[in-house]
């Protein structure tokens, strides 16, 4: 059987009226399909995703597991890819046209690199409004560049692919992952190998109720809340784990910047359930300081240190009231001031 240039791995539960789009949205490619295989890993489906599937008859390789998570369900769909690249793609999001030829093109120009990102459209599936995802385009290795590494996120799982050389280095994923594997496929990779980012919008990310994140973050049910806190956690842990076995100085000012600001996010996270006392929100702020400060101004540093003594006075519930002050207040003075 001939050698594929590109695995692209599908990963799938119970998203049957989703993935015959994503599917149509691989074949649609400007790329040869015959150096293309299509791994479709179904995580325990118990809708119609199988019948959907098995109309490509063997365009498509289907695997039907027991359900046990994203996780599972990836490190399930590695083991079976045999392509120099793996590109990822839910089964409730879609490629844009150039998408594959963009990506190769990139790991071409850029032999070193163990991963490839790029821009992403976001989509309500009941409003059809489009939006566009916050995006940082980067480039190398991150750790060598602090201000690089505190500007990168984890990107969503249909904007990433991966020389699958490299990828090994990062697998496998921890199987208590049900969601967020591609946040620590994204989290450890970065100290891995180099990576690339592309400002090419190449992929669709549709919000349609069951997602863990949102376009209004105050929609996001309590329940995914609380999955997106648990899956945080272990992503930390996780990269914590793999960064200390694989000889990385955990002292490091890179290493602990990195984990520092994992924290803050958790944090946050854990804010959205819980709301924290003033004490607690200040001393937040003061490590969102310390973790960023070198990347701020002067300016912005004061503007942070007088939020985290404000949030002392107001708490966290009222904390939007010091930006609402603050404009008054500047506005006051341009006014006396003309």
């Amino acid at each position: 059987m001939r050698q594929p240039l590109i695995t692209v791995l599908i990963d799938t539960y119970n998203y049957g009226h989703f993935i015959e789009e994503a599917i149509e949205s691989v074949f649609a490619q400007d790329f040869p399909l015959a150096e293309v295989e299509v791994l479709v890993v179904d995580d325990g489906s118990t809708d119609d995703t199988a019948e959907r599937v098995k109309r490509y008859g063997s365009r498509i390789q289907y695997f039907y597991k027991q359900n046990g998570g994203q996780g599972s369900a990836f490190n399930f769909g590695f083991a079976s890819a045999r392509g120099e690249i793996v590109a990822l793609l839910d089964a409730d999001d879609y490629w844009l046209p150039g998408k594959l030829r963009r990506v190769v093109e990139a790991f071409q120009n850029r032999p070193a690199a163990g991963m490839v990102y790029h821009r992403m459209m976001e989509i309500n599936s009941e409003t059809k409004e489009s939006s566009e995802a916050p995006f940082v385009p980067l480039e190398g290795y991150l750790p060598d560049k602090l201000s690089d590494l505190l500007q990168y996120f984890p990107y969503p799982t249909s904007c990433i692919a991966f020389r699958r050389s490299l990828l090994q280095q990062v697998l496998p994923i921890p199987e208590k992952l049900r969601v967020q594997a591609d946040g620590y496929l994204g989290a450890t990779m970065v100290f891995a190998a180099p990576v690339l980012g592309l400002p090419d919008f190449l992929a669709t990310y549709r919000i349609h109720g069951k997602n863990l994140y949102y376009d209004n973050e105050d929609a996001v049910p309590l329940e995914r809340r609380r999955e997106r806190l648990d899956a945080r956690r272990v992503i930390i842990e996780g990269t914590r784990g793999w960064l200390s076995s694989h000889g990385h100085d955990m002292e490091s000012m890179a290493v602990r910047a990195y984990l520092d600001r994992w924290k803050l996010y958790l944090e946050s996270d854990e804010f959205l359930i819980e709301a924290p006392g003033r004490v607690k929100y200040f001393r937040h702020l003061m490590k969102y300081i310390r973790c960023y400060r070198g990347q701020m101004s002067a300016r912005l540093r004061m503007i942070n240190y007088v939020n985290a003594v404000g949030a002392l006075v107001v708490g966290y519930k009222h904390f939007h009231l010091l930006d609402k002050w603050r404009l008054a207040l500047s506005h006051g003075w341009e006014r006396r001031g003309s």
